[in-house]
């Protein structure tokens, strides 16, 4: 199984849809999906990441599945500093303060353990990994148990926040250190490659990690998402 995981185009957030630049930036993601023949795809909620799977649903002629538990999650709390903005927080714990992520829980942090997003991180892994085992893939620790032997493409459509927290669980890292290691453009496509060995113990591999190549003329570089949902 290969996981293709896709952020939104630019978005109108008041609006909860496309840009003008969003619209060509998910037509131009269709177009280079077209190079990995899609057999499921999946989508957030809101609405711009929903339009932004219907031009890859169209051009390759399938439905969209609704994941309710993929919209983007929301961040904040009473006495956390920067509204609780989670990738500025999580910036600050490893750059500034050096946080030691191999012993110490980053649950526990302030930032955090306060944090509505620590709660929707929560759902949202165990959500996906309710979906990841109805695909084949048992989650077990930092790896999974396969369970099916059928090869297949399936692409989320999703956010920057809901779509860390499925990388974080994944890949087996924090989500602080995921936010500021990993972050990902719009319309960037990822694709973490889980091998296919039936009753054997695998885990993802990443195979392509935020690509934009087909938005070089229509990105204006990185962005994350300001205000909570």
């Amino acid at each position: 199984m290969r996981l293709i995981m896709v952020r939104h185009g630019e978005p109108n957030y008041v609006d909860d849809c496309l840009t003008e630049t969003g619209k060509k930036q998910a037509e131009a993601a269709a177009e280079r999906l077209m190079l990995e023949p899609i057999d499921e795809i999946y989508s957030s909620p809101n609405g711009r990441a929903h339009n932004t799977a219907e031009y890859t649903a169209k051009a390759q002629g399938l439905p969209i599945t609704t994941l309710d538990y993929m919209h983007e999650i929301s961040w904040g709390g009473e006495g956390i500093p920067i509204d609780g903005h989670l990738w500025s927080l999580s910036d600050l714990m490893i750059n500034e303060e050096d946080f030691d992520f191999v012993h110490d829980d980053w649950r526990e942090h302030p930032y955090f353990k306060g944090n509505i997003a620590t709660k929707d991180y929560d759902h949202v892994t165990k959500e996906f990994d309710a979906f990841m085992k109805k695909q084949g893939y048992i989650h077990e620790g930092s790896r999974f148990l396969c369970t099916t032997d059928e090869r297949k493409n399936v692409a989320v459509f999703s956010h920057g926040g809901s779509g860390a927290c499925v990388l974080s669980s994944l890949l087996n890292l924090p989500f602080p250190y995921t936010l500021v290691m990993l972050p990902y453009d719009y319309t960037s496509i990822i694709v973490l490659d889980f091998p296919v060995e039936k009753g054997k113990y695998v885990h993802p591999r990443i195979e392509l990690f935020n690509d934009t190549l087909h938005t070089r003329d229509l990105s204006g570089g990185l962005k994350f998402q300001q205000k909570s949902e």
